[in-house]
């Protein structure tokens, strides 16, 4: 399905799922500090600065809603996964997000972010565990396939799809600077966002 976003506004930032604004189906999005997330974000709803990345990768540690054309909602989860963060605050995340998966209601998907440069670390084997055990779908975003050349690309993405055990089409390539693979993401998204019947979390 097409579908473009027309409208995006930042609506709340909350650190539990007790704090979120008023229910409509929600689009997630997690990743690795430093994997893209907020280049992302901003790329797929047309505005430069909708997502801010801070000025120190990994200390925020707050859950930021934006209203997507007055009907849905992608949810910016914390970066996870900083080496120059504290374990003390590291530790942190995983119970937040556990807390926040099983709470959250409307959620549609999650789109775990990953750099194609990269490996898949523990962190992001933990947190597929988590969407696996709170039953909400989930596919992986690809980014920065801009950074190799279209062989070198494909390459990483079979040594990723063979990591994580997972469907071909489970990962979508993609670059938030030349916006390859932006279309076929917000396809996928849309999709989802439209498709008839309850949310994830009200089934």
């Amino acid at each position: 399905m097409k579908f473009k976003v027309k409208q995006a506004e930042f609506v709340r930032a909350i650190t539990k799922a007790s704090q979120a604004p008023p229910f409509r189906p929600a689009v997630v999005f997690a990743g690795r500090s430093n994997v893209g997330k907020s280049s992302l974000i901003n790329k797929l709803t047309g505005k430069r600065s909708l997502a801010r990345t801070s000025s120190t990768p990994g200390r925020t540690r707050e859950i930021i809603y934006f209203d997507i054309d007055d009907r849905f909602y992608f949810i910016d989860l914390p970066g996870y996964g900083y080496a120059k963060v504290s374990a003390a605050v590291q530790r942190q995340w995983a119970p937040m997000m556990n807390t926040f998966f099983h709470d959250a209601d409307g959620i549609r998907l999650t789109v775990v972010i990953l750099d194609v440069r990269r490996e898949p670390t523990e962190v992001d084997y933990r947190l597929v565990a988590m969407l696996q055990e709170c039953a909400i779908p989930f596919i992986f975003a690809v980014t920065k396939c801009d950074k190799l050349s279209r062989s070198a690309t494909m390459k990483r993405l079979k040594e990723i799809q063979a990591a994580l055990g997972v469907d071909e089409d489970a990962l979508v390539p993609v670059s938030a600077e030349t916006g390859q693979g932006i279309g076929d993401l917000l396809a996928v998204i849309g999709s989802v966002l439209h498709s008839p019947g309850a949310s994830v979390r009200d089934a």
